[in-house]
């Protein structure tokens, strides 16, 4: 688990927690500990986003991590961490297959030029209320921006029906997150 601030940054929340786990009940177990604590009479927790990896429809077998159908989330301990929940509209998936996935050869075009940049998309459906989950990280946040800005001009970025509300996170260790907002 990672632990990110948010203050000053966005009004509803201080800290953000990104955790990785095969199981859910782990994701509940972290839960119940943090509202237990000391601190925990004092926390809301206004967001929280379920999802997991799996296999893309639109990613052919020899992309990276082919070799495990169902991928595993690996922080690449950046700096920064853009995270929100994403979602088509229905005419997305009533194109054909092969529309969606040269649309979205684009869309992953646009992502390779941005070297620094790494994405983790995983998905919702039927867990939450989103579709995708999506977590950017990287160390140079104009990189970001720019990524961001091109990947609106795509024919894909057509089929967004939502992609807020977006988290822009900095890594720091919880206890300098807790120290910094006087818990």
């Amino acid at each position: 688990m990672r632990s990110f601030s948010l203050f000053g940054l966005r009004s509803d929340c201080d800290f953000m927690l990104w955790q990785a786990t095969y199981a859910v009940e782990d994701v509940q177990s972290v839960s119940s500990r943090i509202r237990r604590s000391a601190m925990g009479p004092y926390l809301r927790e206004t967001h929280a986003f379920l999802s997991m990896t799996k296999r893309s429809v639109y990613v052919g077998k020899n992309a990276r991590g082919a070799h495990d159908p169902r991928l595993v989330i690996t922080p690449d301990d950046k700096k920064y961490l853009f995270v929100y929940p994403f979602v088509k509209t229905r005419a997305w998936y009533a194109l054909p297959l092969a529309d969606r996935k040269r649309m979205m050869n684009e869309h992953i075009r646009v992502g390779l030029t941005y070297p620094t940049v790494s994405l983790n998309t995983t998905y919702s459906f039927g867990l939450d209320d989103q579709e995708f989950v999506v977590a950017f990280e990287t160390d140079n946040i104009s990189d970001f921006l720019d990524l961001v800005q091109e990947l609106r001009e795509t024919e894909a970025s057509s089929f967004t029906l939502r992609d807020t509300p977006m988290f822009t996170c900095v890594a720091q260790p919880l206890a300098e997150i807790l120290e910094a907002i006087g818990a």
